[in-house]
């Protein structure tokens, strides 16, 4: 029923997962029915409560004009909903409660219905207001046993939002009985526009997510029109009785003027269609062959099988943890049974976007089992989790405004094919041979190791970070700061890197730092984190290190935009069978903004 102040995303007021508002100044019982509310939920019950002299319900109304109340307008709401479901008898599973109201109105004879909620609030509410005959649980969907099954209906009211897709589409069509109907009733976002984190759903991907996982769509019914007037009423009842409410809950007047501006945002999105109330069902169709899983921790030994499968070596565990195992890291998972047959990855990665910071999702261990590589339609598992991780987190108001990996030329065209991608760039190599062990007289070189964690080689590291990225203001390039270093090159748990700081004999003038990785194909600079107009006196101390290392060759690998910086520096040049990918599924920066934008180097894309 409102925004966030914090991040001005909706928040129905029928939550399944806990509020994080919190207010610092509530220190005395409030009077009901608002004691015990998280702001800002205190505040519309008490508003109601004083508008209409009570506040049963906090679930959105259904305005059919503007003279009626908002009691009358929310058993619209009920009314709509209660004609929705089939005839008895029928058993009906709710995800996430309210003060009971919802539950009452389905407990109609014949009717069996079983509501959970992880809300401790809701679930006191419940258990004052509901009729005798409603009962809830306080349980998670995630952690519901799957053996409950035979369910005609399963019901998110004002819920859905606060869990994610795959898992109301998986338990749902766990839970169903055959031809049983997941009935979403709430709020969605209609389209995403800016940079700004939504935490709605967005209704066209949850109709395609639906679709492709075994469901079929018999009702989009657009509510907005009628729903969108909560808001004028609730900013009617806080004007009117905001003096009351300021000294009844205690309240700063800047919480109260927030919460109105945070609804007048609010508003405008309904009339201008970026969000949007929608009862949608679905009808369970036949059980499809694969079903998409986002990957637990304790799933990981299923990932290690396929990788070593896929790739012919292995990923070990402590490599898993340093990749995956951060909270801005994502797995998504293609099951047939129990049986990993697909993976799809995403690890968070911090960019300048055009001088900007932003955060990008960097593409990884893409795999698909041999046994299942044939099926490259839409409806193979490529297809599924990539359309999937794209509708989840890559684009305008999702975690991650844009994606990259490195996919051969084969793997692009079928991701351009089906819409998925859109080619922004390529990889270069350009090789040198090594040069005599003799130093150079007017720079030395220091190591810099992983006991280097000191304040003073940190400053130089991001000083020298920050000209680089002056230098690169018109273009995408993942930040390369001391904090990255050491994470990506010194705390690699296999991998051993030569990261060598360039300084003028002499003074304290940093030059640069180069990044080395040495192999059975030679020297490789992987990583470079300096002025652009210091890449020759790079390439030339690589050089140096390569024939001092008994190397047979020198190489680096540049996306082809950026590759004549390195060619002043000389050597040989070829183009690799490497392509750079941006999300064309959803609303994202355009293929065309992107294009031979990418700084990319071989640490970017390597994970060895």
């Amino acid at each position: 029923m409102t925004k966030s102040i914090n991040n001005n995303s909706i928040q129905s007021t029928q939550h399944y997962r806990q509020a994080t508002h919190a207010t610092a100044s509530m220190t005395a019982a409030l009077p009901s029915p608002c004691e015990a509310l998280a702001f800002p939920f205190n505040i519309y019950a008490h508003a109601l409560q004083l508008h209409e002299g009570m506040a049963s319900d906090l679930h959105f109304g259904l305005f059919q004009n503007d003279k009626i109340s908002m009691r009358t307008a929310q058993q619209s709401t009920h009314e709509l909903l209660r004609s929705k479901l089939p005839p008895s008898p029928c058993r009906i599973l709710e995800v996430g409660i309210d003060s009971g109201t919802t539950s009452s109105l389905l407990n109609q004879p014949d009717y069996e219905v079983f509501s959970i909620t992880v809300d401790t609030q809701q679930a006191e509410r419940f258990k004052r207001n509901a009729k005798p005959q409603a009962s809830a649980q306080y349980q998670s969907l995630e952690t519901i046993n799957t053996e409950a099954k035979g369910f005609d209906i399963v019901l998110f009211k004002e819920s859905a939002q606060y869990i994610d897709q795959l898992e109301i589409i998986n338990k749902a069509l766990d839970l169903l009985s055959p031809s049983g109907q997941l009935i979403v009733m709430g709020e969605f976002a209609l389209k995403h526009n800016t940079t700004d984190l939504e935490n709605l759903h967005l209704l066209k991907n949850m109709i395609m997510l639906a679709e492709r996982s075994g469901f079929e769509l018999i009702e989009n019914l657009d509510l907005s029109v009628l729903a969108a007037p909560t808001f004028d009423y609730l900013l009617q009842a806080i004007s009117t009785y905001r003096q009351r409410l300021i000294k009844d809950l205690f309240l700063n007047p800047e919480q109260l003027t927030q919460l109105e501006q945070s609804n007048r945002i609010n508003r405008e999105k309904y009339t201008n269609g970026e969000y949007g109330y929608a009862l949608l069902r679905f009808r369970k169709k036949t059980a499809p062959r694969w079903h998409l899983q986002l990957l637990k921790e304790n799933q990981k030994h299923k990932l290690f099988d396929l990788f070593k499968k896929t790739f012919n070596h292995t990923m070990t565990p402590a490599t898993w943890q340093w990749k995956y195992g951060a909270n801005t890291s994502h797995a998504l998972g293609v099951w047939q049974k129990d049986k990993l047959i697909a993976h799809y990855g995403g690890v968070a990665r911090q960019i300048l976007f055009f001088g900007q910071p932003q955060t990008a999702v960097q593409i990884a261990d893409v795999m698909v089992d041999t046994s299942e590589r044939g099926i490259l339609t839409r409806k193979g598992p490529f297809f599924l989790m990539t359309a999937a991780f794209l509708e989840h987190y890559i684009g305008y108001g999702k975690p991650y405004l844009i994606g990259f990996g490195f996919p051969n030329e084969r793997h692009m065209k079928i991701a351009e094919r089906h819409g998925l991608y859109g080619e922004v760039g390529k990889m270069v190599e350009i090789t040198w041979p090594p040069l005599s062990k003799f130093p150079h007289w007017r720079t030395r070189l220091l190591p810099i190791t992983p006991l280097d964690n000191n304040a003073p080689i940190t400053l130089i590291v991001n000083e020298c970070w920050q000209q680089m990225a002056n230098d690169l203001q018109t273009a995408l390039v993942g930040v390369r700061d001391w904090a990255y270093i050491q994470h990506r090159y010194l705390n690699h748990p296999t991998q051993h890197y030569q990261v060598v700081l360039i300084k003028n004999r002499g003074s304290d003038q940093t030059r640069g730092v180069l990044i080395l990785r040495y192999d059975a194909h030679g020297c490789e600079i992987v990583d470079f984190i300096a002025p652009l107009a210091e890449i020759p006196l790079l390439v030339l101390h690589a050089r140096r290190l390569a024939g001092i290392n008994g190397q047979q060759r020198l190489f680096c690998r540049i996306t082809e935009n950026f590759a004549a910086h390195f060619a002043v520096a000389g050597g040989t040049r070829k183009t690799l069978d490497i392509r750079i990918p941006a999300s064309t599924w959803d609303n994202a920066p355009s293929i065309d903004s992107l294009r031979n934008h990418w700084w990319l180097m071989s640490g970017d894309a390597d994970f060895r």
